[in-house]
């Protein structure tokens, strides 16, 4: 149950959290009443738990209407050029919590619902995760759309509203188990569904070419339902959205198609065409080309740059009629920008648009096309990239491949003419590659078709332009760039570290919020006791609580004193959690080697999911959880070494896990991984990190000092020359006893004494064809491993260490991403004024008042 805040605790809290006056609470507990009573239909007697919850989101998401139909309006009158956020996956996590804190509502709600008996907390759980993503892009998306709300742009987010996001992840004798994730089921009390904008979206079919023009006929037609969702800024008033659109099969659905005693069967065929928003494909860098997910990537592009167009005509408030035909000033007017490649369809789409149904001529249409696309690449990894058979686009999506076609045309007309007579350069650039199964690169038609490219962190761009898109760069130096990637501070410190925002906040004030970089103001105060103080008491509070949550629900005894060593994200080779379960064994033979010595206690955490059919991963997870079995039920041991699998890995435990950790593992082979932004959010949150000089790795240890981080292993050149020279992992094994005795541990059955060879094809892999090369950091790994336990002994030192990360950590957030991206690639200002406020009441008038039947789009 909460507590009411103390006199002094309610000081602390009012900046941060927002005031709780007692108009506003007395406002709320009314309005919380009136949606149990008429939005729920339930009394105090039978209401449930989850219809606390759900009258409660009622009365906070009533506190958005009236700025959410304010600022569409806002936007109409200004008429400013709108930003598209094109994304297969939003990896939005809780919505209600987030939104107390954008509105400054959480002193008020907390105050509310404790007057009214109930424990905020306790509503907090029962909401559901959208969890509509897998893993960094898709999280990246949700962060990006909070920081362009609160930097006011008129941004919009447009995806597919999945019945099924990332699967649940259960752990059943030590084997990940996957379950539905049937985040709908009972509602979900922050979207609005739209069907007055509804829009049919065409597949299969043929082209018929006449002399006026080119026809995309005989097609079968799939409804797209529009359900938006509020997106607020940071306490300015403004509240974008995010529009996810759900498939919904035609009323007449292959009804013409049956006789009349086909009825019934032709009604439950109509799952066919509402299957395309069913489920997320659960595939973290890995491209699975199936019919499908194809369909997926057309449909949400085709129903999206309906809207577009639409929106860019009328651009009136609550008007349908048509005001702008002018197609020159659509990349005035419009920027879109493509998540990854899976979006990439546009850029086809677009063409087919202005050519075929606007009649612009090619040359005219493409320029407009190029100036309007810009595409955000997130992977060097080969096996990520998407290629799609030119059969399937042909049986699918005819009308695109012929104009994929041309564009690839005319693309190698453009390259031959620039350097004539190289053949082999012509068939490494061209869109459609040759060999076996034609395929279409996707990639290649992202750069070609947009402005700008960019990479998401320093290392990765460099990579980028050197390697996979080096022949693109030569041709086009000028469209490629860098954006590295960010996080936004309110969801990532405010709302789930309050007490280390309440401890900046007394130092340097709360304006940090909106801008992180005044950060840097800390620096004064690493040598301040009280600080020093301050910092490492945040820390043992979210340790304590983390604990309870751990033991709670793995029934395992947690060390709150024993150093906390997370490593959270996607379950994959190049992330190399294999790394870390030698550092396991290593530390763990050691303690039994040397029982009675002085060891720095420690508590390994490992969570994340597996795609399905990811097998090497999958048996990842079983030898962390066999490791675990052995060390946790080992008394020599005792609590001076726990190993945790964290289940079920999702933005919810990431709130949790990541306040309470004292390392942060980021040990990708260097070149691996893109940015990552997991290492963001432990920096900001007080975490040292142990990682490789990969991705925003490098530019953390430059923004706090590399002497600030635990910096190990083979730089990118190293991995170069490694992989010209050969890499013999054997060699390894034979020079280092310790690397040996744990190899020789696994593939004995050591960790799995019911069956000795469970781990033979993971030993196999790492002795004979580890793309990775773990034995290589092997060694600097462990010896990095030493310094971290030693540094551990000293908390003063390492506290102050802790200040230079949360000082440095400015750089990385969204805003400033955000903000380049608007300066530099969608030319729009970024802007931190309030737009005009106005109360619920006062919203309602005003929509009934001025507009009454005009909506807002």
């Amino acid at each position: 149950m909460s507590k009411p805040l103390s006199d002094h605790d309610r000081k602390k809290q009012i900046s941060v959290r927002g005031l709780a006056g007692v108009e506003n609470v007395t406002e709320l507990k009314s309005s919380f009443n009136r949606h149990l009573h008429f939005t729920l239909v339930k009394d105090r007697i039978v209401a449930t738990k989850r219809d606390y919850y759900f009258a409660l989101a009622n009365t906070v998401r009533d506190h958005l209407v009236g700025r959410w139909i304010r600022t569409q309006q806002h936007y109409y009158d200004k008429d400013p050029k709108r930003v598209y956020y094109i994304s297969l996956e939003f990896y939005m996590g809780r919505t209600l919590q987030n939104t107390m804190v954008n509105l400054a509502l959480e002193n008020a709600c907390d105050e509310a619902t404790y007057q009214l008996g109930l424990d905020m907390e306790e509503l907090q759980e029962m909401e559901e995760d959208a969890g509509l993503g897998n893993g960094g892009l898709g999280r990246l998306a949700a962060c990006f759309l909070d920081s362009m709300a609160s930097l006011g742009l008129a941004a919009y987010g447009y995806g597919i509203r999945y019945e099924f996001g990332i699967f649940n992840q259960k752990i059943v004798n030590g084997w990940q188990v996957e379950e539905a994730d049937d985040w709908l089921r009972f509602g979900n009390p922050w979207e609005k569904a739209r069907p007055e904008y509804m829009r049919p979206v065409k597949f299969y079919g043929r082209t018929e070419h006449h002399p006026d023009g080119v026809k995309w006929v005989d097609t079968q037609v799939v409804l797209a339902l529009p359900y938006d969702t509020p997106i607020p800024g940071y306490r300015n008033n403004i509240v974008n959205t995010m529009r996810l659109w759900s498939a919904k099969a035609p009323c007449d659905f292959n009804l013409k198609d049956f006789n009349v005693g086909g009825y019934i069967q032709a009604v439950l065929d109509r799952n066919l065409a509402e299957n395309i928003s069913r489920v997320l494909y659960p595939n973290d860098n890995f491209f699975e080309g199936k019919e499908l997910r194809l369909k997926q990537e057309y449909f949400v592009v085709s129903a999206t740059l309906q809207d577009i167009i639409r929106r860019f005509k009328v651009s009136k408030f609550g008007s349908r009629e048509v005001v702008r035909t002018d197609f020159n000033k659509l990349p005035d007017k419009v920027a879109i920008q493509l998540n990854d490649t899976h979006p990439a369809m546009a850029i086809p789409e677009l063409m087919r648009v202005l050519v075929d149904e606007e009649e612009l001529d090619w040359d005219k249409a493409w320029d407009i096309c190029v100036r309007t696309c810009a595409y955000t690449n997130h992977t060097v990894l080969p096996e990520a990239l998407e290629r799609w058979p030119i059969d399937l686009f042909a049986h699918l999506l005819p009308r695109h491949l012929e104009i994929i076609y041309e564009i690839n045309r005319r693309h190698l007309e453009n390259v031959a003419a620039r350097f004539p007579g190289d053949h082999e350069r012509l068939c490494r650039m061209s869109l459609v590659e040759e060999g076996g199964q034609k395929r279409v690169n996707m990639a290649h038609l992202c750069i070609v078709g947009s402005h700008a490219v960019n990479g998401v962190a320093q290392i990765h761009s460099d990579i980028l332009t050197a390697t996979i898109f080096k022949d693109f760069y030569e041709m086009d130096p000028h469209k490629f760039q860098n954006k590295t990637n960010g996080i936004t501070p309110r969801r990532w410190l405010v709302m789930c570290n309050p007490g280390l925002a309440e401890v900046i906040a007394e130092r340097i004030g709360e304006d940090f919020i909106r801008d992180l970089d005044q950060l840097k103001g800390l620096l004064k105060y690493v040598n301040d006791e009280a600080f020093i103080r301050d910092i490492a008491k945040v820390k043992q509070e979210n340790k304590l609580k983390f604990a309870a949550h751990l033991e709670e629900h793995y029934k395992v005894k947690i060390n709150p004193n024993s150093m906390f060593d997370i490593q959270v994200k996607r379950i994959h080779e190049y992330k190399r959690q294999l790394l870390n379960c030698l550092h396991m064994i290593t530390y763990y033979n050691r303690i039994k080697k040397e029982p009675n010595k002085q060891w720095t206690p420690r508590t390994v955490m490992i969570g994340g999911k597996a795609a399905p059919g990811y097998h090497t991963a999958k048996m990842i997870i079983r030898m962390i959880t066999a490791i675990g079995e052995v060390i946790n039920n080992d008394p020599v041991v005792g609590d001076r070494l726990k190993v945790i699998f964290l289940e079920n890995y999702r933005v919810t435990l990431a709130e949790k896990a990541i306040p309470a950790a004292d390392l942060s593992q980021q040990i990708s082979t260097a070149g691996t991984e893109a940015s990552g932004t997991g290492n963001m959010k432990f920096m900001l949150n007080g975490a040292l990190t142990i990682g490789t000089m990969d991705g925003a790795n490098v530019e953390m240890a430059e923004e706090a000092g590399d002497g600030n981080l635990f910096i190990f292993g083979m730089r990118v050149d190293d991995v170069t020359a490694l992989d010209k020279k050969g890499y013999h992992a054997v060699d390894y094994y034979n020079r280092l006893p310790e690397l040996k005795q744990a190899m020789d541990q696994i593939s004995t059955g050591f960790f799995s004494p019911k069956q000795p060879d469970l781990f033979k094809e993971i030993v196999d892999m790492l002795m004979h064809h580890d793309r990775f090369k773990v034995f290589a950091d092997y060694e600097d790994y462990i010896k990095c491993q030493e310094q971290v336990n030693e540094l551990y002994k000293n908390p003063k030192e390492w506290t102050k260490k802790v200040i230079y990360n949360i000082a440095g950590s400015g750089k990385f957030s969204s805003d400033r991403t955000i903000s380049q991206y608007a300066r530099e690639i969608w030319g729009v200002e970024p802007t931190l004024e309030k737009i005009p406020g106005l109360s619920n009441h006062d919203g309602a008038l005003f929509v009934f008042g001025r507009f009454f039947g005009g909506f807002m789009s």
